[in-house]
């Protein structure tokens, strides 16, 4: 795809600004009523999805140049979808996400570039990983868990761990709890382990379209080779590549794919799984963008456009409207209802209307300032409904929260589900 693929769509956004809030019959509050970071924090019309895609439009059709301020528009957006989702309540065909992330893929290929990206990028391409850390220790995690190799054993499930959870000393607790239940539950589980690529997601996100394909192409053999049935992953980030982002470039995975707390929640409904439960506690969800809106099942999209009444372009046949509803947003849910010494409420802003975390879209790489606003405006968001704790099922999401509130010796409380499952 190209900026002139997208020509129809730019040409539908009305400037109506109801990619700004949450819907409005959807509101409790003043205070949490609006959903897209960037336009509350840089509080200018360029900074939202419609100002992305005037951009857009004026550089497709030549009336503006490149510049450094346009670049630093662009990427100060954490591409968390929350403007597509209130687009499409009222129109079909503007795709203002989709627009952002072509902006992004024109900067690389103008040679705009980040210099925190590139850096992230170089790691990519010498370790396999963001970080850059030796891709020898992708597997680490998985040290003295009776856990098969896909490399040289079949496994009717993979468990694919990603990048944050491997590499990050604290939560690396997680996914090896993760995959522990997963034992307990007696699933025939394996991993790639020091193989395992990365799910190429936040190359993607960058503007690096083909790193993620390459990827993808590793991802997609290994798992033809190891004969699995299912693909399991904690990382709300590799779910959302495997579910919309390859889809995004014809490339499938032809296997069902899960979100450990879609596998948990069914393995607890079959009786395989009992949570074990910890000390009371009153805790609040925050739905990943990732696992949520970003985690809806991409379908593509073959047709043409034809004009009717001699005046309206629709598609034929018509397209996938994404509203965000379709992703992994009850299962978490039904997990923490099934914990004993769990009371669970809701925030303001949940499910397809959350607040984003302020990790993605390479704004934690490149303006930490303001990742760390985004993440303490959900903080201050959980607090507000008196939760001791706020819970999530994505790492990028809690080593956010984490590092935001341990800057400001916060003690506030962040756990991933998994934890409270295994009774911590």
């Amino acid at each position: 795809m190209a900026l002139q693929d997208y020509e129809k769509s730019m040409n539908y956004c009305i400037r109506c600004s109801h990619c700004k809030w949450i819907p409005f019959n959807k509101i409790k509050t003043k205070r949490f009523s609006a959903n897209c970071p960037a336009i509350s924090r840089y509080n200018f019309h360029s900074y939202s999805g419609g100002g992305r895609v005037a951009i857009a439009q004026s550089l497709f059709l030549g009336r503006s140049e490149m510049t450094d301020e346009i670049r630093e528009t662009i990427y100060r957006c954490q591409l968390c979808g929350s403007c597509q989702v209130a687009c499409h309540l009222i129109g079909e065909i503007c795709e203002p996400l989709e627009i952002a992330r072509e902006l992004r893929i024109k900067c690389v290929e103008d040679g705009e570039l980040l210099p925190e990206h590139m850096l992230m990028i170089d790691g990519m391409r010498k370790e396999d990983n963001p970080f850059g850390e030796p891709k020898a220790r992708r597997g680490d995690w998985a040290e003295g868990l009776s856990l098969k190799n896909i490399n040289t054993d079949k496994a009717d499930v993979i468990f694919h761990a990603g990048c944050r959870f491997s590499y990050d000393a604290d939560l690396r607790s997680i996914v090896r709890g993760a995959a522990t239940l997963l034992l307990k539950a007696g699933v025939n589980v394996g991993i790639a382990g020091k193989e395992e690529a990365c799910c190429g997601g936040r190359a993607f996100d960058v503007g690096y379209r083909g790193q993620m394909e390459n990827y993808a192409d590793d991802i997609i053999s290994r798992i033809k080779a190891a004969g699995a049935t299912k693909l399991v992953t904690p990382c709300a980030d590799c779910y959302s590549a495997f579910m919309q982002f390859y889809p995004m470039i014809r490339k499938e995975l032809d296997i069902e794919i899960l979100h450990t707390t879609e596998y948990f929640a069914r393995l607890i409904k079959e009786g395989k799984l009992k949570p074990r439960g910890g000390s009371s506690l009153r805790v609040t969800y925050h739905d990943p963008c990732h696992l949520g809106r970003l985690g809806e099942p991409y379908i593509p999209w073959n047709g043409t456009w034809k004009k009717v009444w001699g005046q309206l372009n629709i598609p034929d046949p018509p397209k996938q409207v994404r509203r965000g509803t379709g992703g992994v947003y009850e299962p978490p849910r039904e997990i923490l209802r099934s914990i004993p010494g769990i009371e669970f409420v809701e925030m303001e802003r949940i499910r397809e209307y959350s607040w984003c975390c302020g990790a993605g879209g390479g704004v934690r790489e490149a303006y930490e300032d303001f990742s760390e606003w985004t993440a303490l405006e959900r903080i201050a968001e959980a607090k507000a409904v008196g939760a001791d704790a706020l819970v999530t099922t994505c790492g990028w999401c809690e080593r956010n929260f984490k590092d935001a509130l341990g800057k400001r010796n916060d003690d506030f409380k962040v756990y991933d589900i998994t934890e409270l499952l295994m009774g911590v």
